[in-house]
Formats: C-alpha cells, sequence, structure tokens
C-alpha cells in the first residue's frame, strides 16, 4: 500500500512497504542523494544479505550520526531485516557485530514511523536520536510529540522525557505541561490582508483569534491527515 497525501485517516504508522526508500529516494527531501537510496526487501534473500550487512556496519559506525539520511537507510534496513528473519532476536543474529536486540528494534521503530514525521528527519528538522524517542509511544502522542517537537525546538532529552512520561500514563499534554510547554500553541506568520480580516472576524464574533483560526482550519481540513 502506497502513502498518498489524500488518505482519509491520520496515520501514526508506516503504509508504504517495509525497506521501500518512500523519503530517501525522493529528491524534493534528500536531493542529488535520492540516487543513492537502497531498497530492502524482506522477501528477496540477496536483499536481506544486503540488509544484513548493513545493520551491522550501522550498530558499529555513529561516526554519521549527524547524517538524517544515512540514519535512515540503516533504520530501513533493520526493519526489513526483522521483517525478513521473523524476530528481533533473529535479525540480531543474522546481522552480527554490535548489532543487538535493543538496537534493531528502536531503529525499526523509527522506519515504521509515518511520513509525516519521517519526512522532517530527512530534512534534518527532528533529529533521527530525537525520532527513536517518538517512535517509543504510539497512536496519535506520536504525531503530537513530533509537531510539538518541532514547535517548540525540544532537545533530544526533552523529547525523551515527555515520551517516558507518556509511556508512565501520561498525556501528551500534560507530560509537555510538566516540562513546560504548551501542546498546540506555535507561531505563524500571515499576510496583511489575511491578518487584518482575522481580527476583524474575532471582533465581530466576540472571541478570539485561535478561535477563529481552528474553526477556519477544521473546516478546511474536514478529516484529512
Amino acid at each position: 500500500m502506497s502513502e498518498r497525501p489524500d488518505d482519509h485517516e491520520p496515520s501514526t504508522d508506516r503504509k508504504s512497504p517495509v525497506g521501500k526508500p518512500v523519503i530517501r529516494g525522493d529528491p524534493a527531501l534528500t536531493g542529488q542523494r535520492a540516487k543513492e537510496a537502497v531498497e530492502f526487501d524482506p522477501d528477496d534473500p540477496e536483499s536481506l544479505s544486503l540488509a544484513a550487512e548493513t545493520v551491522r556496519r550501522f550498530s558499529e559506525n555513529t561516526a554519521g550520526a549527524d547524517d538524517n539520511v544515512y540514519m535512515l537507510r540503516g533504520a530501513a534496513a533493520c526493519a526489513a531485516l526483522v521483517r525478513g528473519e521473523g524476530s528481533y532476536k533473529d535479525a540480531a543474529a543474522r546481522a552480527g557485530g554490535e548489532a543487538t536486540v535493543s538496537f534493531i528494534r528502536k531503529w525499526s521503530r523509527v522506519h515504521d514511523l509515518p511520513r509525516s514525521i519521517r519526512i522532517h528527519v530527512a530534512k534534518g528538522e527532528i533529529a533521527p536520536t530525537a525520532a527513536k524517542h517518538i517512535a517509543r509511544v504510539s497512536g496519535e502522542a506520536r504525531l503530537l510529540l513530533a509537531w510539538a517537537a518541532l514547535d517548540h525546538d525540544l532537545t533530544v532529552r526533552q523529547i525523551r522525557a515527555v515520551a517516558s512520561s507518556v509511556n508512565d500514563g501520561a498525556s501528551v499534554e500534560a507530560a509537555l505541561a510538566e516540562a513546560g510547554y504548551t501542546l498546540g500553541e506555535l507561531t505563524v506568520r500571515i499576510d496583511r490582508d489575511a491578518y487584518c480580516k482575522l481580527r476583524r472576524r474575532a471582533a465581530l464574533d466576540a472571541t478570539d483569534p485561535s478561535t477563529v483560526i481552528t474553526d477556519a482550519l477544521e473546516s478546511a481540513l474536514g478529516d484529512g491527515p
């Protein structure tokens, strides 16, 4: 199944095939490096061998930690190897080296994040190490934590702390508030005419601009992603 921008429900998990370079192979996101994108097919023995080799090298070399495309490739190899071998344990045994079950599980989860989050990882706006912690939570919490990380420029440590609180039972909103941040708070810039209309509508409706914007967005976006 392909990932399309017009899917009716916001995806909180990967929808494209495991190992397929949907993001890594997009020139709009990775430029010339898109030509280097490798697809890992868990059903192809030769491709699975390449995935195992990639995972082993990935686990033994952290020099590319600042290279988001490199990290996404390693995550793709981890996920494909798990799918091909059938378990994290077997995947770790196949890869060898320093590839542990924990390592492969963490990076497989990054590969399984929805496209809307992986785009920001590829663009360098969410660090791969931060994506590992976003991937620890499930459902809508993944999206909310990712957007809050972007809105407030959260550090990896802060994202890890919020993810831990969520997994302990807190809501994303409460976990962010504990850290001093507000969910859904962001700064936007609109042109003069739109700004004038926004303020006028809020005054006439005896409400505030945020309510007008929220109502307009809900009407325009509907149930889209």
